[in-house]
Order: C-alpha cells, then sequence, then structure tokens
C-alpha cells in the first residue's frame, strides 16, 4: 500500500477530520453530516456496507450513507418506544407528509393519499405494481445498466426482461426503447417498462422532454409505466428531479417513493406506491395482504423526516455536491484515464474504468490490490462489463483514500 494512504491503524482511531468520538459535530462543520463519525465509529455498525469485507477494506459499494440520522428520527422512535408503540403500522399519515413534501420540495400536487398505498419497500413495490398490469410471461423493459434488482425480481415473478439500454452518455434513448416496446408487445401481450428516475448507477436525472418522450411511446404501444423515484429527494444543483407522473401521457403510470435513500433509513422499511388518475382502479386491486410488508417503525420514521427532516437533507445535499465535485478532481489527478459520468442525482458514482485495462470486472481488482470494495458493474447488464459503481456518501478523507488506493491497484 502506498505511504499516501492512510494506514488502516490510523484511520481506524483518529475520527475523520478530528470529529469528537462520540459522534458530535466538530466546531465550524455542523453542518456535514458526512463528517461526524470517525472510522473506527463506522465500523463499528453490523450493517451490510461494514460486515461484508475485512477490517482493511474501504467499503464505498452499498447505498448506505456514512452519516447520523436525523434528529427527526431520533426523536420519533424514542418517542415511539417510550410509548411501547411497536406493533403494526396504521393509517395514510406516510402518504399525507409526502403529499406534503412533495408540495413544499417540487411544487408537484401528483401524491393524492387516496391513490396511494404503503408498501414494504420501493423494489417490492414495483414488483406488486408490475403484477397489477401483467402477468406471467409478459415482458418487462428495463434501461440497462440498471440496478441489478430490476432483473432479479422481475425474474422472480416470471416476466421477461426486454432490454432498453441506455446511450453512451448515460441518458435514456428512444430509439432503443421504441424497438424494445416493440419486442416486448409482439404477439399482443401486455408489457410494462420499470423506470428508475433517477436512474441508478448513473446518477442520471431524467428531464421532462426526456419524460414526455417515455409517455408518448408508452401510450403508443399500449405500455404501463411503472416508476422507481427513491433517490429523487437526492437530486444535486444543476439538475430537476421531475416526477414521471407529472408528464403529460402518464395518466396511467405508477411511481414508487420512499424516504430511505435520501435519509439514510434502508433498515427501517417502508414505500408509498401513487397511481396516476387513470391507474387508481388497478391499484383498488392490490391484495390486502401487501400492506402487511412495511414496519411501523419504518412508517414512523419515514413519516417524522419528510415533516421535520428537510434542514438534515439539504446538509447532506450540499454534502455530496461537494464530494461529487472532489471525486472528479481526484480521478483527473490519480486516474484520469478513469471516464466518470458527473451524476446529476443520489451518492452513486458510475466510472468507466475500461481504459485502466483490468478486465471486464475492475471492482474485483480494486478489491484484492487496493482493499476498496466498490459495486461490480457486471450485475447492472449491458453497458456495465469494466465499470465500477462508487458509493461517494462518506467524508472526504475517505473518499480521498480510496481512490489512491484504487490508483495503486491500477499500479497508477
Amino acid at each position: 500500500m502506498s505511504d499516501d494512504c492512510v494506514s488502516e491503524a490510523r484511520a481506524s482511531d483518529v475520527p475523520a477530520s478530528g470529529a469528537p468520538a462520540s459522534g458530535a459535530p466538530a466546531p465550524g462543520e455542523e453542518g456535514n453530516p458526512l463528517r461526524r463519525l470517525s472510522l473506527g465509529e463506522l465500523r463499528r455498525r453490523t450493517s451490510a456496507k461494514w460486515r461484508t469485507y475485512p477490517p482493511d477494506v474501504l467499503p464505498l459499494w452499498v447505498a448506505e450513507m456514512d452519516a447520523m440520522p436525523a434528529g427527526a428520527v431520533t426523536r420519533a422512535l424514542t418517542g415511539a418506544l417510550a410509548l411501547g408503540d411497536t406493533g403494526y403500522p396504521s393509517g395514510s399519515g406516510y402518504a399525507e407528509a409526502l403529499d406534503s413534501f412533495a408540495r413544499k420540495r417540487w411544487g408537484w400536487d401528483g401524491v393524492v393519499p387516496e391513490r396511494t398505498a404503503t408498501v414494504a419497500d420501493v423494489m417490492r413495490g414495483s414488483v406488486e405494481m408490475l403484477k397489477l398490469v401483467t402477468g406471467p410471461g409478459d415482458a418487462v423493459v428495463v434501461s440497462p445498466p440498471v440496478y441489478p434488482p430490476f432483473f432479479g425480481f422481475v425474474e422472480h415473478e416470471d416476466r421477461r426482461v426486454v432490454e432498453a439500454p441506455l446511450g453512451a452518455d448515460g441518458r435514456l434513448r428512444t430509439s432503443a426503447l421504441e424497438a424494445a416496446f416493440r419486442r416486448a408487445t409482439a404477439g399482443g401481450r401486455r408489457a410494462a417498462y420499470l423506470l428508475c428516475n433517477p436512474h441508478n448507477p448513473t446518477g442520471t436525472v431524467h428531464t421532462r422532454a426526456e419524460l414526455t418522450a417515455v409517455a408518448e411511446l408508452a401510450n403508443a404501444y399500449g405500455i404501463r409505466v411503472v416508476a422507481d423515484e427513491i433517490h429523487a429527494p437526492l437530486v444535486l444543483p444543476g439538475a430537476e428531479y421531475v416526477p414521471y407522473l407529472s408528464v403529460p401521457g402518464a395518466e396511467d403510470a405508477f411511481c414508487l417513493l420512499s424516504a430511505s435513500k435520501a435519509w439514510n433509513l434502508a433498515g427501517l422499511k417502508a414505500a408509498v406506491a401513487v397511481a396516476g388518475p387513470a391507474a387508481a382502479d388497478d391499484l383498488a386491486r392490490l391484495p390486502q395482504i401487501v400492506g402487511h410488508g412495511p414496519s411501523h417503525f419504518g412508517v414512523v420514521a419515514h413519516t417524522a423526516v419528510l415533516r421535520d427532516g428537510g434542514d438534515w437533507l439539504d446538509a447532506v445535499l450540499t454534502a455530496l455536491d461537494g464530494n461529487r465535485r472532489l471525486l472528479g478532481e481526484l480521478l483527473e489527478q490519480y486516474l484520469p484515464d478513469v471516464r466518470y459520468l458527473r451524476p446529476e442525482g443520489t451518492y452513486l458514482a458510475w466510472l468507466d474504468c475500461r481504459a485502466l485495462g483490468l478486465g471486464d470486472d475492475p471492482a474485483a481488482v480494486f478489491l484484492e490490490r487496493g482493499r476498496v470494495a466498490l459495486s461490480s458493474g457486471l450485475p447492472f447488464g449491458t453497458g456495465g462489463a469494466g465499470h465500477v459503481r462508487l458509493n461517494f456518501a462518506a467524508s472526504p478523507e475517505v473518499l480521498t483514500d480510496a481512490v489512491r488506493r484504487m490508483a495503486v491497484a491500477a499500479g497508477r
């Protein structure tokens, strides 16, 4: 390991940026939630991010942020525990909080609580929406490279995956969508399009024009659209989140929203399915048993941050914008041959490492030689070979150390 890299012993014992071991913010850094915890404190966590790999590995793979929860989460959950409120979820409070958040944050009035359902999480909810409008053997179109469960969940429900790959710029291609829609509906079969907006792993935030074109094509081919919009609150400066249900022609679509990614609540499962006006009758057919999936604590926490967690979210967005810029500078300095599609949203960076000559799975090389865990591009489907996904929701110090380790691993 290069002497430039922070040694594991120092990184484990010394808080990143000098934060106190208690996790309290250091003077002058109260506004950056990603600089609250030392690497040693983070390694005490028992979640997948920190327990999948040995302690000498820097984990920048799975979508978990290195942040303490928003105060609204702590208050809501400790309050529930104090009451012994540990039962089953009930009511429409989550949908109502999401409606209020959407109006204030996005100027969108499309989260009508009467056209919503609380579901276990966005991926499971997406599958339930697909089951409402397709049957076994029908096709579901996806746009790779895309979040790997899009393949696994769809195939598990006995649907066929049809690909409409993104362009080299990480954006939707009308020609690819039309060709995929034509294949998916051949023979008069029903079909759906599982849209990722903002897109994981590229961080692309689809524009209103792009989404309108999707709706036009979907209507032309009789395709029902289900939009996974879990990263909607994580759109960074310079881009604008456009809810798919807000564009003309999307009235018969569904979208899935959740506070889990933006407020780092993956362990507190809950999400909201929203139906467009012309899809309300379909949503009414959702089996009642589906509503048994969400966690009561998930609903409590998500509702709390949608109502009272805006300041925390704004601080995270500022920190992520800084890390997005820092990552570009680090790659230019240490790995200039890596192509970096600057993400417009999410805290995920899609890195084209093919010029490094590390083969189809450079993540394996970075792990073995550099002790940095990234997500392999291969499970993301077409366009994933030679790529990695990097989670930059970490302190600047950890991010800097990780890129330096990657450079050593690549022989740079």
